[in-house]
């Protein structure tokens, strides 16, 4: 693609108007060779590796072109969720565990120019005989470091293997690298180290709450009602603590949703949606929405639980101030507990419990049980509000759509007429069982 072409799909599909140093720095790396890119989380790393990736591409050509790892299922959503609009003209498919691996089968039937994929399921594909990635000529290890805490290792390493014709070698990471894998071809690296310069520490208020009593819960809820509207993740360090929170705020009356490992796929997507989209805008989370959450407008992270890492510390933070946005983080202690030195606060604040624009859901989300294999569109699905549902088309909030089922956030006053509307009619000449998520 030309680096044109790119930028404009950016501008357009991607409603990001400038791009940022790094960025405009890795749109002019030569397409070969090895690069390593420091850069924290929330800086804007995707786009910026995603730049050269596609400047390094040809035309759909019946051949997987380039693959992209990442650490986890849902970063690799979140990656392709960026390249697949900006990437006109090629076909972009995620390959991870928890997802149909008949139907990943299924996409490869039109074999795709590019592959994001952790690295466990990628090697699956490749042990069925189902890929040949003898063609790839651009590969990106994203968040480098966190695939080798996470143990990826020996998949990355057999995957690449594989990869005899890459030209172009991008790693991404939070921190630097001590060396580089011999997998990987040889030859001094092009290091651009964005790790201090693009830091958002400069945009956190970092601030402290203690509780007066060993449970935080009612001290949470205080906080959460003193807080101004918007949207926010409590981090907890056990599922069985997240589950309890979670189930303590609903009995509050706050919007709250639940988002950690034991949950399945499907669940764990509708609950970021649900925070995306405003219909929950608290989600309590264990460490494993650190990573790979790319929720835009995060005005605030709270710590319920002490970050057991200075990593963890890093990535929860990273959560808000994305991208030149201004976030707060809170830290919730109780006496007696020992502070890790890498906590820090500017502040002391002291939660009255009230607050002049509340925390609050601002739209409920439909749910439909078709969705882009039923041959359904967001274009489809806004007409079928509008003309059979009652709503105005300024109404009808975030789609996200999937293979089989789409979640439309609509206004919540509306919800319950737009159902009882929509139950008798066919979308597309599809019948779909339409209900109300939350």
């Amino acid at each position: 693609m030309k680096e044109k072409e790119i930028i404009s799909n950016i501008q357009s599909r991607l409603g990001i108007d400038t791009l940022n140093e790094m960025q405009l720095r890795m749109a002019g790396i030569q397409t070969k060779g090895v690069v390593t890119l420091l850069a924290p989380t929330g800086s804007g790393k995707t786009i910026a590796f995603a730049i050269p990736l596609l400047k390094n591409l040809k035309p759909s050509s019946g051949q997987v072109q380039a693959v992209v790892m990442a650490p986890s299922r849902e970063l690799v959503l979140q990656i392709a969720d960026v390249i697949r609009p900006i990437a006109t003209g090629l076909k972009t498919v995620a390959f991870y565990g928890g997802h149909s691996m008949q139907e990943e089968v299924n996409s490869l039937s039109v074999t795709p120019d590019i592959i994001v994929a952790t690295p466990g399921r990628l090697l699956d594909h490749i042990k069925r005989g189902q890929l040949d990635l003898g063609t790839v000529s651009t590969l990106v290890l994203d968040e480098y470091d966190k695939a080798l805490e996470l143990g990826f290792a020996d998949e990355m390493k057999r995957v690449c293997r594989r990869l005899t014709g890459v030209k172009l070698v991008i790693l991404t990471s939070a921190t630097p690298l001590l060396e580089l894998p011999a997998y990987l071809p040889s030859g001094t690296p092009l290091v651009i180290d964005f790790s201090g310069e693009e830091s958002p520490r400069k945009r956190l208020q970092i601030v402290h709450v203690e509780s007066p009593a060993r449970d935080k819960l009612d001290t949470l809820v205080e906080l959460l009602r003193s807080l101004n509207d918007g949207k926010i993740i409590v981090f907890a360090n056990h599922r069985e603590s997240v589950e309890r929170i979670y189930s303590a705020l609903k009995k509050a009356g706050l919007p709250v949703g639940l988002y950690h490992g034991g949950l399945d796929q499907n669940d764990r997507e509708n609950a970021v949606e649900l925070l995306a989209n405003g219909t929950t805008p608290i989600l309590v989370s264990t460490d494993l929405g650190s990573r790979g959450l790319d929720i835009s407008e995060l005005s605030a992270v709270i710590h319920y639980h002490l970050p057991p890492s200075p990593e963890a510390w890093t990535h929860r933070n990273g959560r808000t101030a994305r991208q030149d946005a201004n976030g707060e983080i809170y830290v919730i202690t109780a006496e007696g507990e020992d502070i890790p030195e890498y906590v820090e606060w500017d502040r002391e604040y002291y939660p009255t419990g009230k607050s002049n624009a509340p925390v609050k859901s601002h739209s409920a989300t439909l749910y439909f049980n078709v969705g882009k294999k039923e041959k359904i569109s967001r274009g489809d699905i806004v007409g079928f509000l509008i003309a059979k549902g009652g709503l105005d088309a300024k109404e009808i909030g975030r789609i996200s759509l999937r293979d089989h089922s789409a979640l439309v956030a609509i206004p919540r006053d509306k919800a319950k007429a737009a159902l009882r509307q929509l139950e008798p009619h066919k979308i597309k000449n599809t019948r779909a069982k339409i209900s109300l998520l939350a």
